[in-house]
Protein backbone atom coordinates (compact mmCIF):
# COMPACT_ATOMS: atom_id res chain seq x y z
CA UNK A 1 0.00 0.00 0.00
CA UNK A 2 1.25 3.40 -1.02
CA UNK A 3 1.77 5.71 1.52
CA UNK A 4 -0.77 8.28 0.62
CA UNK A 5 -3.03 5.76 0.89
CA UNK A 6 -1.90 4.89 4.32
CA UNK A 7 -2.12 8.60 5.23
CA UNK A 8 -5.58 8.60 4.35
CA UNK A 9 -6.51 5.41 6.14
CA UNK A 10 -5.03 7.12 9.25
CA UNK A 11 -6.36 10.38 8.97
CA UNK A 12 -9.97 8.67 8.90
CA UNK A 13 -8.92 6.82 11.89
CA UNK A 14 -8.23 9.41 13.78
CA UNK A 15 -11.35 11.46 12.34
CA UNK A 16 -13.77 8.30 13.58
CA UNK A 17 -12.51 8.47 17.29
CA UNK A 18 -12.80 12.44 17.48
CA UNK A 19 -9.37 13.61 17.31
CA UNK A 20 -8.51 17.07 17.57
CA UNK A 21 -6.51 19.37 15.13
CA UNK A 22 -5.33 16.96 13.12
CA UNK A 23 -1.93 18.10 10.70
CA UNK A 24 -0.48 15.84 7.50
CA UNK A 25 3.14 16.58 7.10
CA UNK A 26 4.83 15.93 4.09
CA UNK A 27 8.27 15.31 5.03
CA UNK A 28 9.58 12.63 1.93
CA UNK A 29 11.32 16.11 0.86
CA UNK A 30 13.58 16.85 3.55
CA UNK A 31 13.64 13.66 5.63
CA UNK A 32 14.33 9.50 4.89
CA UNK A 33 12.85 8.90 8.02
CA UNK A 34 9.05 8.70 6.23
CA UNK A 35 6.74 10.44 3.43
CA UNK A 36 4.23 11.63 6.30
CA UNK A 37 4.18 13.00 9.73
CA UNK A 38 0.06 12.64 11.39
CA UNK A 39 -0.34 14.94 13.97
CA UNK A 40 -3.34 14.30 16.68
CA UNK A 41 -4.09 14.86 20.11
CA UNK A 42 -7.04 13.66 22.22
CA UNK A 43 -8.54 15.47 24.94
CA UNK A 44 -7.82 12.88 27.85
CA UNK A 45 -5.14 9.52 28.09
CA UNK A 46 -8.01 7.54 27.35
CA UNK A 47 -8.89 9.27 24.15
CA UNK A 48 -5.07 9.02 23.07
CA UNK A 49 -5.12 5.65 23.58
CA UNK A 50 -8.50 4.93 22.08
CA UNK A 51 -6.87 6.97 19.21
CA UNK A 52 -3.83 4.59 18.71
CA UNK A 53 -6.09 1.77 18.67
CA UNK A 54 -8.33 2.71 15.65
CA UNK A 55 -5.79 3.74 13.65
CA UNK A 56 -3.62 0.66 14.13
CA UNK A 57 -6.97 -1.21 14.11
CA UNK A 58 -7.57 0.40 10.57
CA UNK A 59 -4.12 0.22 9.34
CA UNK A 60 -3.61 -3.63 10.41
CA UNK A 61 -7.35 -4.86 8.47
CA UNK A 62 -5.65 -3.38 5.48
CA UNK A 63 -2.48 -5.18 5.54
CA UNK A 64 0.01 -3.10 7.11
CA UNK A 65 0.99 -2.86 10.66
CA UNK A 66 3.08 -1.21 12.84
CA UNK A 67 6.71 -0.98 13.23
CA UNK A 68 7.04 0.17 16.70
CA UNK A 69 4.62 1.71 19.23
CA UNK A 70 6.22 4.22 21.56
CA UNK A 71 4.79 5.54 24.85
CA UNK A 72 1.47 3.71 24.54
CA UNK A 73 1.19 3.09 28.46
CA UNK A 74 1.68 6.97 29.74
CA UNK A 75 -0.36 7.91 26.75
CA UNK A 76 1.18 11.74 26.66
CA UNK A 77 2.85 11.43 23.74
CA UNK A 78 2.43 7.77 21.27
CA UNK A 79 4.79 7.24 18.21
CA UNK A 80 2.72 4.52 15.86
CA UNK A 81 5.53 3.76 13.05
CA UNK A 82 4.41 2.29 9.98
CA UNK A 83 7.00 2.86 8.13
CA UNK A 84 6.05 5.30 5.24
CA UNK A 85 3.89 7.30 7.84
CA UNK A 86 4.24 8.16 11.25
CA UNK A 87 1.24 8.56 13.49
CA UNK A 88 1.70 11.08 16.52
CA UNK A 89 -0.86 11.45 19.31
CA UNK A 90 -0.57 13.54 22.02
CA UNK A 91 -2.06 15.40 25.48
CA UNK A 92 -2.84 19.05 24.47
CA UNK A 93 -0.23 20.11 26.71
CA UNK A 94 2.60 17.78 25.36
CA UNK A 95 1.55 18.89 21.67
CA UNK A 96 2.04 22.37 22.53
CA UNK A 97 5.37 21.63 24.54
CA UNK A 98 7.05 19.79 21.80
CA UNK A 99 5.22 21.41 18.69
CA UNK A 100 6.61 19.16 16.00
CA UNK A 101 4.85 21.27 13.48
CA UNK A 102 7.28 24.12 14.04
CA UNK A 103 10.65 21.30 14.47
CA UNK A 104 9.30 19.95 10.53
CA UNK A 105 8.25 23.06 9.07
CA UNK A 106 10.15 22.37 6.33
CA UNK A 107 7.89 19.43 5.40
CA UNK A 108 4.28 20.42 3.20
CA UNK A 109 1.54 21.18 5.37
CA UNK A 110 -1.08 18.00 3.16
CA UNK A 111 -4.95 19.35 2.88
CA UNK A 112 -7.11 16.02 4.07
CA UNK A 113 -9.36 16.89 1.33
CA UNK A 114 -5.47 16.40 -1.22
CA UNK A 115 -4.73 13.19 0.27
Amino acid sequence: MESREMAKLAVAALEDKKGEEIRIIDISEVSVLADYFIIANGSNRSQVQALCDNVSEMLGRAGVHTKQVEGYENANWILLDFGDIIVHVFDKENRLFYDLERIWRDGKLVERNSL
